[in-house]
């Protein structure tokens, strides 16, 4: 029996095949997986945002990301919400924006809230809901063991990659790569500095989304470390993003937080990539530690790996990434979930 499921985004980032977030590439994988399963996929997203369901949109707030913005957004979803519910027969709400306890829908329907971040960021109290009904998963191991104990957590779901659509053929270059949000939780001031230790090209790729934290990290920690052999080259799309993972000599991961799962480490080892980066969070889950990259404790240890990262195969790292990353296996487990909540919604009713 085919299943409608609504997928809800984070208020204020868009979905679609370029998309940048973590979060936001996992959700549509999703959607279009029940797409082809033959399911029907609703997505509460972004105004722009680019689905293979039926997108229900949401208004881009205009101007700086400030507080203001942000609770016009999760405004606009508490009123959406049982609008959508009253005129649809959902059979899973998945909950998918680290703020999602602000705009919980009513209770009667089940809801999956995945946590994409480490648990820290969640406020005290959201992770343990009145709501009935609401259930969790983490995406990693590590991210499990930390969450623990938590009577509604279900078991983990790993984040799976578009294996396949990473293959490229680009000749390897003396580039190192740093690519993902720039902020000051991803540290991609200690990236600058490991590659200028060592004088090997470093190019920083990325979105400065228009919080004030991050426009002021970018400000402060990343443009007065830019030179002739270290640039910034802002957002790039899926195209770009293979193309230059595939080219670089390693990627390299600066993040001062638990990393829940890392995507574009996983990305760049399917591109056939090492990846070095401090040992932080599920990032040990992800890399072979002198097989398909580094795992490194300081600036210093960094910039001695980006010498040693050309002696990693890139075969060894595509065929690591082919048999533990595939987004299929991800997302046939959760589409087995969705089954297994949504029957256990109906056997109760019943």
């Amino acid at each position: 029996m085919p299943l409608t499921v609504l997928s809800v985004a984070y208020p204020l980032a868009s979905v679609g095949p370029d998309t940048a977030g973590g979060a936001e590439q996992v959700l549509w994988a999703l959607d279009r997986a029940l797409v082809r399963a033959g399911h029907r996929s609703l997505v509460i997203a972004q105004e722009g945002s680019r689905v293979a369901g039926e997108l229900i949109a949401t208004p881009m707030q205009p101007g700086p990301l400030t507080e203001r913005a942000i609770r016009s957004g999760h405004a606009h979803l508490r009123a959406l919400l049982p609008h959508v519910l009253g005129r649809e027969p959902i059979d899973l709400i998945h909950m998918h924006g680290l703020d999602f306890h602000a705009y919980m829908p009513p209770a009667g329907s089940t809801a999956l809230v995945t946590l994409h971040l480490p648990p820290a960021y969640y406020p005290p109290g959201s992770l343990s809901p009145s709501r009935p009904r609401t259930w969790f998963n983490a995406v990693s191991r590590d991210q499990h063991r930390r969450l623990q104990p938590m009577s509604s957590l279900v078991e983990p779901i790993e984040n799976g990659i578009p294996v396949e659509a990473l293959q490229a053929r680009h000749a390897k270059r003396g580039y190192a790569l740093c690519l993902g949000r720039v902020c000051p939780e991803k540290g991609q001031h200690l990236a600058l500095e490991a590659a200028k230790q060592v004088d090997v090209p470093l190019l920083v790729a990325g979105e400065v989304f228009g919080y004030e934290a991050h426009e002021s990290y970018f400000r402060k920690e990343i443009l007065p470390r830019l030179d002739a052999q270290r640039r910034f080259i802002g957002p790039v799309g899926f195209a770009r993003k293979r193309r230059l993972l595939t080219a670089a000599r390693c990627l390299l991961i600066t993040s001062l937080v638990d990393e829940t799962s890392s995507l574009v480490a996983r990305e760049a080892l399917a591109c056939g990539t090492p990846v070095i980066a401090f040992g932080r969070g599920a990032l040990p889950e992800t890399i072979a530690h002198g097989r398909t990259g580094y795992l490194v404790d300081s600036v210093g240890e960094m910039a001695r790996a980006i010498r040693a990262a050309d002696g990693i195969s890139p075969e060894r790292c595509r065929a690591e990434a082919r048999d533990r990353f595939p987004e299929e296996r991800m997302t046939a487990r959760y589409l087995s979930l969705y089954r297994e909540l949504a029957d256990q919604r109906r056997a109760g009713a019943a």
